[in-house]
């Protein structure tokens, strides 16, 4: 609660997004012991761990919410597959709101809540889950490791792990579309919205918000602020009809590259 409160009153009353538990995969905590897997990456891991510890995972909730008093906080699910999730962790957070109101503790009860899209099962529901969520975020590193089925830890298959497949891109526009259908925003995270080529195909795209890296928040910052819409509209448009992932690559590399550099 104290480091929520911490930075949630230096940033009020901007929006501070707290995810809940996110660990697991490539994500470890030294204090938190988790069973050795065969494949961690489809394993015990986010949304599924705190379910299945319920008292930390109300920890987490009580602490967040509490913060809630103190600016403007937004809470998000990781890892999220299916609607039934959605509503198990809803429910949960209803539990620890309803304990803190019988105990007089202060928070904010219009809480925003969203969901990642992380996996494909998201994405191609996400017409569905835009109605229980209130934002989206799109965590792109996820996304396409599990779209193409790659391990992006393992040096011999690094070479498939490609964020232009158009498989890839076209469930993130799928994404998007679903959440604007519903009013609500979506962010991307992740590699692709710190590299400045990508993000100008997101920006295309209709992307609400890009969640970057420090080091890369100038040079996607300075892209964003210096390119015309209509290009970047084109741009996703042409983009999103290429089949192959060697016709993106040519033509980010090709004709987009001169769009962005020579403006």
């Amino acid at each position: 609660f104290v480091a929520y409160k911490s930075v949630v009153e230096k940033m009020a009353p901007k929006p501070v997004t707290l995810r809940t538990l996110d660990i697991g995969g490539d994500k470890f905590l030294p204090y938190f012991k988790i069973s050795p897997e065969q494949n961690p990456y489809l394993g015990l891991r986010a949304i599924r761990l705190s379910m299945q510890n319920p008292n930390i995972f109300k920890l987490q909730l009580r602490a967040m919410l509490r913060a809630s008093a103190f600016g403007n906080v937004k809470i998000m699910f990781p890892m999220i597959t299916n609607l039934e999730e959605i509503d198990e962790a809803k429910k949960v957070l209803r539990e620890v709101m309803e304990e803190l109101a019988r105990k007089k503790v202060a928070f904010d009860r219009d809480v925003k809540t969203g969901v990642m899209i992380e996996v494909p099962s998201a994405a191609i529901m996400s017409d569905e889950i835009a109605k229980k969520a209130d934002f989206f975020s799109i965590g792109t590193n996820d996304l396409i490791q599990y779209t193409l089925a790659v391990d992006r830890g393992n040096e011999a298959v690094a070479g498939y792990y490609n964020p232009m497949n158009p498989a890839v891109l076209r469930l993130i526009k799928k994404t998007i579309e679903s959440a604007h259908k519903n009013n609500i925003k979506v962010s991307v995270c992740g590699e692709m919205a710190g590299t400045p080529e990508l993000a100008f195909i997101l920006a295309g795209m209709g992307v609400d918000e890009l969640s970057v890296s420090p080091a890369s928040v100038l040079s996607v910052k300075r892209l964003i602020r210096s390119i015309d819409f209509k290009d970047a509209l084109a741009a996703a448009d042409e983009v999103l009809k290429l089949s192959t992932s060697d016709k993106i690559k040519e033509y980010i590399t090709g004709r987009l590259i001169k769009i962005i550099y020579e403006k």
